[in-house]
């Protein structure tokens, strides 16, 4: 604390407010504990009458809209399902750091590069995304155990620490590149048929549909080692109810939050989110079941037992199998959105810009010439196809907030002393359409991304970060990734994407992740031998 004490303030004429330097702040982030010591300097000097310094800044000093206001905004003026947008409304109007109420809540916004960083910088051993009580509420009334999404602390360590290798490290997650490849060629095929038999020619009316159909198909191959029917001309109604349930618990849940837990009970929206609860408990427990019983089989008769990802939890014997099924369900649940959303964008982008969609069709064929199959190695060697994934999770983040809680100290954030357990709303979509940060933010422009540019256009580390930052970042971010660089690939290496002849423009949507508001419907021309 005496080598920290000297560098904490920096000298101001006399009556200027006192504020951290910027060296001071990240050498306490990145010491244990010194958040609470920078507080105690603070409010020494704030008590010294030599110093001259004004009361340090705290959540009181804080501007922002009252809660009424906020359900103005939200309720009147339309932004409920268009809550990144108002995430730059409020910005614009109380600068990049400001509270919201919702009832008793209070909730920090912090809507710039620099204060993102700070915050996730500042975040603890074991970061908490938010208390996320509604879905730790179902948990606890069916008695379901937490995953990697809703369980915290020491207990929430350990999970990630048994589920990352498989997941993350790039030895496991490349072996995974046939599953998913296979799923890939199937979608193709779908993607032929659904042109030759539809009314609409080479239009395909719903692709985000027919996207999230693919991405629960690839994520339960890979998940599961399982088979869902996803690309059969005819989906399993089951597999078609799944779906739907994954789309009603997102839609659910900013509904369900408003309200506090006592009046869940009665509220019509609790009891269709427990439903859709109950069915995608219900769909990952015969998945896990039926693997069971296929090991319990090859035991039986003395075969070896082979599998990926479920087949090692269940003969690592380090989850309990309880565990392991709230840990597959929230990781199945994951994998969907990220996948089918982020495609939907960039096949939309690209049929718009078509200078941008041959750049990227020439390198995937000078890659793999012919009908060769593109692998993760052949990946590596593609980058405008991973700067056009970026590009367009910038401006379209699955994502489009997220949320820290202090939990192990208080901390400093833009000139701001917070409490432990303060809520921090991370405002990701206004950060990654910051003119300042990204030039014409609001363009496709794939070569932001690229190695090698000029100093000035290079971009700052936490303007957009779509998979989360740190040790709670996305568990599934590498197999998502290849999924997408697979499809997107493949699919121009088969299809000229064109936009709907009617024009269509597609708005995002806030549903909990940020989803187009209608079906995106593209033609797909097949490319001349």
């Amino acid at each position: 604390a005496t080598m920290l004490r000297r560098p904490l303030l920096t000298a101001t004429k006399p009556g200027a407010r006192l504020l951290p330097r910027e060296d001071a702040m990240k050498a306490a982030a990145a010491a244990g504990g010194a958040p609470s010591i920078l507080l105690a300097e603070l409010r020494r000097h704030q008590t010294s009458p030599a110093v001259g310094v004004d009361k340090v800044k705290t959540l009181d000093d804080l501007g922002g809209p009252s809660f009424l206001t906020t359900l103005n905004w939200l309720f009147i003026k339309g932004y409920f399902k268009k809550t990144q947008q108002l995430q730059i409304e409020h910005r614009n109007i109380y600068g990049p750091i400001w509270k919201s109420k919702y009832g008793p809540l209070v909730v920090v916004n912090v809507a710039s590069a620099d204060l993102i960083e700070q915050v996730l910088r500042q975040e603890g051993k074991y970061p908490v995304r938010s208390q996320m009580p509604h879905w730790r509420g179902y948990r606890e009334l069916r008695s379901k155990s937490h995953g990697p999404l809703t369980e915290m602390g020491a207990k929430w360590q350990r999970i990630r620490s048994i589920l990352n290798p498989r997941m993350l490290k790039p030895v496991h997650v490349s072996s995974y590149t046939n599953t998913l490849n296979d799923v890939v060629t199937d979608f193709i095929e779908r993607i032929s048929w659904l042109r030759a038999t539809g009314d609409q020619g080479i239009t395909v009316n719903d692709l985000t549909g027919e996207l999230y159909k693919f991405a629960f198909e690839g994520i339960c191959s890979v998940l599961f080692e399982a088979r869902m029917g996803c690309m059969n001309e005819v989906v399993p109604e089951e597999t078609q109810k799944f779906i739907f349930s994954v789309g009603e618990m997102f839609r659910l849940s900013p509904i369900v939050v408003l309200f506090p837990k006592v009046f869940w009970p009665y509220l019509p929206a609790w009891k269709q989110f427990v439903a859709t609860w109950d069915h995608l408990f219900s769909v990952a427990e015969d998945l896990v079941k039926k693997k069971m019983e296929e090991i319990q089989q090859d035991v039986d008769t003395n075969k070896e037992v082979e599998g990926a990802y479920l087949t090692h939890l269940l003969l690592s014997d380090q989850m309990t199998v309880t565990e392991i099924l709230g840990s597959m369900t929230e990781l199945l649940l994951a994998g969907v959105d990220t996948t089918s959303n982020t495609i939907s964008w960039a096949l939309y982008l690209l049929a718009k810009e078509p200078e941008i969609q041959t750049k990227l069709y020439r390198e995937v064929i000078d890659v793999c010439p012919g009908d060769k199959v593109p692998t993760s190695s052949d990946i590596s060697q593609m980058p405008y196809l991973k700067a056009v994934i970026r590009e367009t999770l910038r401006l379209y983040p699955v994502v489009p907030s997220n949320a820290r809680v202090t939990v192990e100290n208080d901390i400093i954030v833009g000139g701001y002393v917070f409490q432990k357990q303060t809520l921090f709303h991370l405002c990701h979509y206004a950060v990654s359409h910051d003119e300042s940060i990204f030039p014409d933010p609001h363009t496709f422009l794939p070569q932001r991304w690229l190695r090698g540019l000029d100093d000035k256009i290079k971009q700052h580390p936490f303007g957009s970060v779509p998979f989360g930052f740190g040790v709670r970042a996305c568990l599934g971010r590498r197999v998502a990734e290849l999924e997408m660089y697979l499809l997107l690939s493949r699919l121009l290496k088969s299809y000229e994407v064109r936009p709907d002849p009617a024009g269509t423009e597609v708005k995002p949507i806030t549903r909990t992740l940020l989803c187009p508001a209608e079906p995106i419907k593209l033609q797909f021309l097949d490319r001349k031998a």
